[in-house]
């Protein structure tokens, strides 16, 4: 059934962060957690930002910055995993946020409306408004924009990721940037996206990618245990049309895991991505 998308039987697991810390960061720790109201969505984010090992130490270096939707999910894991990996050198060092809500409950409901775009038609059997544009803007327009004033980010060098509404959030974020022709993300993972809703709406992004073109890397994958009509068949579908038009300066990555099912695809794709996607990529300046 496609309403299981959600995370509702992972309701359990504890919500990691909240406001406590300046986030001019004073005591030069790694890992800072703040609040920040959004005038776009009116409401309350709960963001985590884990900073390289080597931050401190290397106070001219500019660094690739990666953003997790579903923080209170996603950030707790990922950022273990980039940290060790960065300390194994199968990573560059990078800067971590996770963008989250102030419980894992609250995180469940609000996704809906924060992840998806257009307004749901009836036959996609969930209620959301249609807020993503709203939280892209947030994103782009008032959390960018305070993480580049209080952190040394490469500028050009971000990264989204998100796993199914979230997944879908990164590549509706993909076709907003490339019709409005900004770049406010160069790279984009999206694992098992809910392709299906509002009767397919991101199936024009082949075709905008086409127009538009650009440097940018874009890793969309899903498992093979998935429902085959509304999930696997969708990705096949979309990374084909994608692959058909051979777009230049287009890094294009389609994964479909053996064995894997909805909720076990996410933190692999996060990691391959950012491995074939992420490495390597900074700015000069």
């Amino acid at each position: 059934m496609k309403a299981l998308t959600g995370l509702t039987l992972l309701i359990i697991l504890p919500f990691i962060g909240c406001s406590i810390r300046d986030n001019k960061n004073p005591d030069n720790e790694t890992q800072i957690q703040f609040t920040h109201y959004s005038e776009s969505v009116r409401d309350t984010f709960h963001i985590n930002i884990q900073l390289p090992r080597e931050y401190f130490n290397k106070t001219d270096k500019k660094y690739p910055i990666a953003f997790f939707i579903d923080g209170n999910f996603y950030f707790p894991m990922m950022s273990s995993i980039i940290s060790q990996y960065e300390i194994a050198g199968l990573l560059e060092p990078m800067i971590v946020v996770g963008v989250g809500y102030k419980s894992f409950k609250t995180m469940d409901s609000l996704r809906v409306r924060d992840c998806l775009y257009p307004k749901a038609l009836p036959s996609d059997e969930i209620n959301a408004v249609g807020g993503g544009q709203n939280f892209y803007n947030y994103l782009t327009k008032e959390l960018i924009p305070k993480i580049d004033s209080n952190y040394r980010t490469q500028k050009n060098n971000r990264a989204l990721l998100g796993h199914s509404f979230g997944g879908y959030f990164v590549l509706y974020s993909l076709l907003n940037q490339l019709q409005n022709k900004n770049n406010n993300f160069k790279t984009f993972v999206s694992a098992s996206p809910t392709l299906w809703y509002n009767n397919f709406y991101l199936k024009q992004l082949p075709e905008e990618l086409n127009k538009n073109g650009g440097p940018i890397g874009v890793f969309v994958s899903v498992g093979n245990m998935e429902d085959s009509t509304w999930s696997v068949n969708p990705v096949k579908d979309l990374s084909t049309e994608i692959q058909r038009k051979n777009i230049k300066e287009l890094e294009f990555r389609s994964r479909i895991y053996n064995h894997l099912d909805h909720m076990d695809v996410a933190v692999l794709s996060f990691t391959m991505g950012l491995q074939e996607l992420m490495n390597d990529k900074r700015e000069t300046n």
